[in-house]
This record gives structure tokens, C-alpha cells and sequence, in this order.
């Protein structure tokens, strides 16, 4: 026996980008198996969300997945609910879900927004059907920090994607900006 723990959590598949002062966390469900493998947030050529991030003026420019470690230049962070798998939501076991988590590196990092890019992860930490989950802030916050819940950027989500909500999470960061916060 060599001595090493073997019930340690498993490394994450891709960092945090977390600091305390965030204006903005970005709370994604779980990296894609493509994500996973660029050990880079989005990293999907087809996922949007670099360009939502441009387009909504959360950021001044156009990021690549690899860029993500730049966030906090604007205030804005990354993390996922699940951490160490990697995946579509509908395939992620049970035990890949950390709320309890996430509620810790919130209350820890205290961003004034938290904003879910999807209904599935928004669902796992705040405990509510994603189907009584309407797209835009919620009415509770979490661990003191609003809430924006966001419609994916996945190209699984392609179909259904609107871009409303990420304009007015857009627009909430700004004037939080603005006030200097």
C-alpha cells in the first residue's frame, strides 16, 4: 500500500476563473467532452458563447475558449455546478452535481451577479423544476449574489436559443459597472 489517499475528489476538468470582487460569475453545468479534452472553457467551435460574451458587451473583444483566464480583466468569472465530469447534462450521473459546492465558492468569492448558461444547472443548485425557471433574473438570490438565469449557448441548444436574456444580463453588468461596482 503506498500511503496515498484514494477518496480525494477527482481534479476538475477545466479551472475555476474565481476571485473574490467579481462583478459577474458565469455558472456553466459541465464541460463538454470537447472542453474537457482543450482543458478550455466552450472550447465547442460551435458553441456560442464567446460571441454572445462580445456581442452583449460583456467583454471589449471577441475571446478564443483558451483566452478564458482574461475574464477577471472585466470582473467576470467561471466556474460549472459539475466540476469534475464532463458531458451533456441528460448523461451526467448523479454524483457529478455539486451545489453544495458551488454555494461555497459563491459565498467565498462574493460576485454580485450569478448567471446560469443553462436551465439545468440553475435547476441543480436552486432546487426549482427548469421548467419554473424563466430565462432573466430570479426573484431569490444565491448566497447574496443575484441571479440571471440564461438560455444555453450549446449547439445542442441551437434551436431554442435566444439572445434577449444575455443582452440584458449584458446591460445589468454594465450599469453595475458604471456604479462601480
Amino acid at each position: 500500500m503506498s500511503g496515498i489517499a484514494t477518496d480525494l475528489p477527482a481534479p476538475y476538468l477545466v479551472p475555476d476563473v474565481l476571485q473574490p470582487g467579481l462583478t459577474l460569475v458565469l455558472v456553466g453545468t459541465a464541460p463538454s467532452k470537447i472542453s474537457a479534452r482543450a482543458r478550455a472553457y466552450y472550447a465547442n467551435p460551435q458553441n456560442k458563447f464567446w460571441s454572445v460574451l462580445h456581442t452583449v458587451g460583456l467583454t471589449p473583444r471577441q475571446l478564443s475558449p483558451h483566452d478564458y483566464a482574461l475574464l477577471p480583466t472585466w470582473g467576470i468569472g467561471l466556474t460549472d455546478v459539475a466540476k469534475r465530469h464532463s458531458g451533456v447534462d441528460a448523461a451526467l450521473p448523479a454524483e457529478a452535481w455539486a451545489p453544495e459546492e458551488l454555494r461555497l465558492k459563491i459565498r467565498t468569492n462574493a460576485p454580485k451577479v450569478v448567471a446560469f448558461t443553462s436551465k439545468r444547472g440553475a435547476s441543480e443548485v436552486l432546487g426549482k423544476a427548469t421548467g419554473r425557471l424563466p430565462y432573466g433574473v430570479q426573484p431569490e438570490p444565491l448566497e447574496g449574489a443575484e441571479v440571471w438565469v440564461l438560455p444555453s449557448t450549446s449547439p445542442l441548444g441551437h434551436t431554442h436559443f435566444v439572445l434577449e436574456p444575455w443582452q440584458a444580463l449584458g446591460e445589468r453588468v454594465a450599469a453595475l459597472r458604471e456604479m462601480g461596482v
